[in-house]
């Protein structure tokens, strides 16, 4: 007997995923998914309806307890997984909601790394370990109320005082913003685009919360404004001049929504495929209507193509060959096919599929954000276009 005539299908895994995946890969996804499971799960559309993400301090001390913070760099307290697990992970977390994944990515994949990347050994040193336990929470400030796909034309400006930098800028649209302890902020220099790691307890520095969210609203979003915020020279980042700096930290929060969007997808599918199997119309569950099916049949398609996708840029990844614009085809790709697979969930659920009693609305309202930043989905076709065709066409 062969070992593929011993297997039988599995809904939760209709395309044997699990079969190439290492124990160790098995392994981080579980933790994940338990500690959301008993953590977040309970609260989190309660959360969502208020707009608010309580006791967010205890929650990063417990991520990092339990590794995902910064967990795919090295050193300085990190864990040094692999991409490939962290892809697993950002995949579970946002399976509970886009909010958690998002202070989860900001916090690793913006903030650390900026400072692992291009800081340095003091200000790796400083704030590292700290982040990476939970006790230090960190934001990453580039987009502006006027900048947002054409960072080069941002109005921040940094400027040379003695020994010391003065920094003038307004970030708006920033995850952790009004929590952070300490922001990666971006702007221009007489030298160009430079990065400086800014305390938020400095003088000038502020973070007004932004509300009135119908998205992401289990999230802390603020706005950053920075007053003649004084700086010594040695907050300036040294390891990077130019868009260089924050277009290599975007990448790896755009890896992380490969995966992530494609939790939030196979959330709403399950949803809708438990749904469908209770709901009576007719004498007879809605499941066993052909419609139904084919909408069922059509997401366990775009969840399973997306999750290969993911796992495909993980591996390329961990391989050290992966390049922005295969990021910018899993983004693209994976967001869009996710939305749709949460608007198709919803149809199943009816007007139930409003309610917050069900998570598929609140996964639905999530992506709408998520399609937009990291970059938008126009951005990222242009990007594609531009690789393609070997034309540029943003101007």
């Amino acid at each position: 007997m062969t070992a593929s005539s011993r297997r039988t299908f599995s809904v939760s895994d209709p395309a044997g995923i699990d079969l190439v995946l290492s124990q160790q890969e098995r392994d981080v996804r579980d933790a994940v998914r338990r500690f959301c499971d008993d953590r977040v799960e309970p609260h989190v559309a309660t959360w969502f309806e208020q707009g608010e993400l309580p006791d967010v301090r205890e929650l990063a001390v417990e991520l990092g307890t339990l590794g995902v913070l910064g967990m795919h760099l090295d050193g300085y307290g990190c864990p040094g997984m692999t991409a490939t697990e962290y892809g697993l992970a950002c995949l579970e977390l946002e399976a509970t909601d886009s909010g958690l994944r998002s202070l989860v990515s900001v916090q690793g994949s913006l903030a650390m790394f900026a400072i692992h990347h291009w800081g340095s050994e003091e200000q790796k040193n400083q704030w590292l370990p700290e982040m990476a336990a939970g006790r230090a929470i960190g934001c990453f400030g580039l987009t502006e109320p006027d900048s947002g796909s054409d960072p080069v034309s941002m109005r921040s400006r940094a400027r040379k005082d003695g020994d010391d930098w003065v920094l003038d800028a307004r970030k708006m649209w920033i995850t952790n913003g009004s929590v952070a302890d300490v922001a990666v902020v971006w702007a221009q220099t007489d030298e160009g685009i430079r990065g400086f790691v800014v305390p938020t307890d400095t003088p000038g520095f502020s973070a007004p919360l932004i509300k009135h969210k119908m998205s992401l609203r289990a999230s802390v979003t603020s706005e950053l404004v920075l007053e003649g915020v004084r700086l010594p020279a040695d907050a300036v980042l040294p390891g990077v001049v130019g868009l260089k700096g924050p277009l290599t930290c975007l990448n790896e929060a755009r890896y992380g929504i490969v995966w992530g969007s494609m939790g939030a997808a196979r959330a709403s599918l399950q949803c809708a495929l438990e749904y469908a199997g209770q709901r009576s119309q007719f004498g007879k569950p809605i499941a066993g209507f052909q419609l139904t099916q084919a909408k069922i049949a059509d997401m366990t398609l775009e969840v399973v193509k997306g999750t290969l996708l993911a796992l495909h840029l993980g591996r390329a990844k961990d391989a050290g060959g992966l390049l922005p614009v295969e990021v910018s085809l899993g983004k693209l790709n994976n967001v869009r096919e996710a939305l749709d697979v949460c608007r198709t969930a919803r149809t199943i659920l009816g007007a139930n599929g409003i309610s917050l009693e069900y998570p598929v609305i609140r996964h639905m309202n999530n992506l709408e954000s998520v399609l937009t930043y990291e970059g938008t989905s126009e951005m990222h076709a242009l990007s594609i276009g531009q690789a393609m065709t070997g034309i540029p066409a943003f101007r």
